[in-house]
């Protein structure tokens, strides 16, 4: 993917700990967690479970999607904005991206792969879901971390029932000669948590979203993925913990998938801060 705009990111490792809930490692590692996200929005996790193998079957998996011709790859469309299928856009003329909805579930990797290759793609399906899986369990451990931290477990846990996955594969192409490096305009996620992470309405504030883009430099393609989470049929709301004399309560509950596509409305994409122009109070 291309380079973060700040170099000096924290950096922390998930990895060669007993992270188990509760432990010192555990309580150490939330500290770090919290601190980085409400510091930067986002941090970069050294995730060991994440294996070599995995990494590189998912990424051949992306060169086979890609490959696909795009009157195939435009059939992968989405009620929500943004989730299905984007390329050939002037704004973002080197971006290229599809999504697979409810990825970390069966049902869901298997309707995307036969949507593309009607005759099967047992690889890229049993690729996909499992790199889904193992990615939503750190962003599950960090979701923990942060609410533990913040003392609002019950909050989490009625959230975690209600979270749904989008994973995000994309293709930068090169640049031709003289055109803008540019991959993605600067912005914020409007993901509940992603990979990088994000979740300003829940915390009331105390963590705000990092604004990032991407610039391609070089003279080959890239290709990345993204694991966005997102809050279906359960209003999000601030806890009334996060709520106090020096926090007052910034957000109404509000609808996520509604907020999306607010976002995506002229009101929205004219707003400095799309949420608080939804739900502000």
């Amino acid at each position: 993917m291309g380079s973060l705009v700040n170099p000096t990111l924290p950096t922390i490792h998930f990895s060669g700990k007993n992270l188990e809930p509760g432990s010192t490692p555990w309580l150490s590692t939330s500290k770090d967690v919290v601190r980085a996200l409400e510091e930067y929005g986002c941090f970069v996790a050294i995730y060991e479970k994440f294996p070599r193998e995995m990494h590189e079957a998912i990424f051949r998996a992306s060169e086979e999607l890609f490959d696909l011709p795009t009157d195939v790859k435009v059939q992968n469309t989405s009620d929500t904005p943004s989730h299905g299928y984007v390329g050939q856009e002037p704004i973002i003329p080197l971006y290229e991206g599809l999504g697979i909805e409810n990825a970390t579930t069966h049902e869901g990797v298997e309707k995307f792969t036969n949507l593309l290759w009607p005759s099967g793609n047992d690889r890229f399906r049993e690729t996909a879901l499992e790199y889904s899986r193992l990615v939503a369990k750190l962003d599950q451990m960090v979701m923990r971390m942060v609410s533990e931290s913040y003392g609002i477990e019950s909050s989490y846990e009625s959230l975690l029932g209600a979270t749904s996955c989008l994973l995000r594969i994309i293709k930068y192409r090169k640049p031709e000669e003289g055109e803008s490096g540019l991959g993605i305009v600067p912005h914020t996620d409007k993901s509940f948590m992603t990979i990088l992470h994000q979740c300003q309405g829940w915390t009331n504030g105390r963590i705000e979203p990092s604004i990032h883009r991407v610039t391609i430099k070089g003279s080959e393609e890239r290709y990345s993925l993204g694991l966005f989470t997102f809050i279906r049929d359960l209003k999000i709301q601030v806890p009334e913990e996060l709520v106090d004399d020096h926090h007052p309560a910034q957000f109404n509950p509000f609808d996520h998938y509604k907020f999306i596509h607010f976002y995506y409305t002229e009101e929205g994409r004219k707003s400095k801060c799309p949420l608080r122009a939804y739900c502000g109070v």
